[in-house]
């Protein structure tokens, strides 16, 4: 299904990248040019997907099949689309969601070694080839990636109900992880737009927010 109103902007990464950060900062330039915004995650965003997301994210859930995680993280994402995506494209809206479907493709498809192929025939099916207008992949180096989970390791320490479990794989699954994201950039360079994490969290939003009305011009031609 198409949408022809609202624009679909997603954020992705590998943990700790700080696309939440760069999301909630667009969100907020956006609504300043009086622009009507919603913000999303993904596991999440509804209040069933919020129960998805527990289960999928809590480290006490290491025995889930890699099957069983990717139909979980579809079964959040089917649900956000329908309640939340949609009806707020549908409505003239500005969506912007903290991963979606690339998430699945690059952790799962390529982290868990399960492919591509399930991934998006699953995405077609369930989010009825909902895509993103832009995505906007930020890129750090999985050194960076370690630091950020050895952080919240210690900021999560002995707490039950954590998001601790994907941060509690090892250096190589990040970088399939990191692979399986640059795959999806090359072929499709159009939606997906890499950025440097490295740089200031200001300037780095300068070039996001720089990105996103450029989009948006085009998008109205």
């Amino acid at each position: 299904m198409k949408h022809t109103r609202g624009i679909f902007i997603t954020f992705e990464g590998l943990d700790g990248c700080g696309k939440t950060t760069q999301l909630d900062r667009l969100a907020k330039a956006l609504r300043g040019e009086g622009r009507d915004v919603v913000v999303t995650r993904e596991p999440g965003g509804t209040p069933i997907g919020e129960q998805v997301r527990a289960v999928l994210l809590d480290s006490r859930t290491k025995g889930l099949a890699p099957l069983t995680e990717l139909a979980l993280m579809f079964a959040s994402r089917a649900q956000q689309v329908q309640q939340v995506i949609l009806p707020a494209l549908a409505a003239g809206k500005i969506v912007l969601c903290d991963r979606f479907t690339d998430s699945s493709e690059a952790y799962q498809g390529a982290g868990r070694q399960l492919g591509s192929k399930a991934v998006l025939q699953l995405h077609e099916v369930l989010c009825q080839g909902l895509d993103p207008d832009l995505t906007i992949l930020l890129l750090s180096d999985i050194a960076h990636v370690n630091r950020a989970r050895k952080r919240e390791g210690r900021k999560r320490s002995g707490k039950h109900g954590d998001e601790g479990r994907f941060e509690q794989e090892n250096t190589r699954f990040f970088e399939r992880v990191l692979k399986g994201y640059l795959a999806i950039a090359k072929r499709e360079p159009r939606r997906v737009i890499k950025l440097d994490a490295s740089g200031s969290i200001p300037a780095i939003h300068k070039q996001i927010l720089a990105t996103v009305h450029k989009r948006m011009v085009a998008n109205t031609k």
